[in-house]
């Protein structure tokens, strides 16, 4: 039988995750940004927390942890960069490791460069990857800890991911990802697609996420900083991709 996983909004933009085992009722929340949004979709779907698996120490990511862990007495799993203050971790995860959430496995991609604490989870046989605000759809993280090579870096890590693969990221960021990502790219077909895709969920008050791997590689711009048409768009021909990434961040960051 295979993961049930659920979706669901808290805070403001960010989304919580939910993906439970049938076969051992085991559920891991993937971080934990406010408590009530994730007390309440257990509840509704009458599944037990056993199980937190963190990917970086910001706020919006851990602030649900201390009260979901007092409740549910759950297990809490955190990156191993220990300079990151977070309470609570009962287990750290780093590169390579895999996390048992009762016969499911995630797999530890460690990607740095929102934080340097930062991880992936992948859950292979669900097809499912957990990136947080490493990749979001048509877009990526802020660089904050990391530098632009790093991200890069971390970024070719997810890329090389199967195509049929869902991405479940941090936040909902799509629609203002693509109006930056159309600047870069106007006639890019994918692109193009998605936008009017994202018009029409939003309109409906419905999630942008998840999408597929495959999708992103064709119209996430973030993604194809070494395509030489990217390149050429920021007027930065046959410059390395890490520093058309990091070009490609810096006017995001400024749009």
């Amino acid at each position: 039988m295979t993961a049930e996983i659920r979706l669901f909004p808290c805070l403001t933009d960010n989304f919580g995750y939910l993906i439970h085992d049938p076969a051992t009722k085991a559920t891991a929340s993937i971080d934990a940004p406010e408590a009530g949004p994730i007390i309440q979709a257990l509840e509704r779907e009458g599944w037990t927390l056993t199980d937190i698996l963190i990917t970086h120490h910001h706020g919006d990511h851990v602030g649900g942890v201390a009260e979901l862990k007092q409740k549910y007495k759950c297990r809490v799993v955190a990156p191993h960069d220990k300079a990151a203050k977070i309470a609570n971790v009962d287990l750290r995860a780093a590169q390579g490791d895999v996390i048992k959430v009762g016969g499911l496995l995630a797999r530890v991609l460690e990607t740095p460069g929102h934080t340097l604490d930062h991880v992936s989870y992948v859950f292979d046989s669900e097809k499912a990857l957990f990136a947080a605000d490493t990749l979001f759809s048509i877009g990526c993280g802020r660089v904050f800890e990391g530098t632009y090579p790093m991200m890069w870096d971390s970024l070719l890590k997810l890329r090389v991911l199967p195509d049929d693969f869902k991405l479940y990221c941090g936040h909902e960021y799509t629609a203002s990802n693509i109006k930056f990502a159309l600047t870069v790219e106007p006639d890019n077909a994918a692109l193009k697609a998605r936008a009017e895709e994202v018009t029409r969920l939003r309109s409906e008050n419905k999630p942008t996420i998840p999408t597929l791997l495959g999708d992103e590689k064709k119209a996430n711009v973030f993604l194809r900083a070494d395509e030489p048409s990217v390149a050429a768009s920021v007027r930065m021909k046959g410059q390395s991709a890490a520093d058309v990434f990091g070009e490609l961040r810096e006017r995001k960051n400024k749009s």
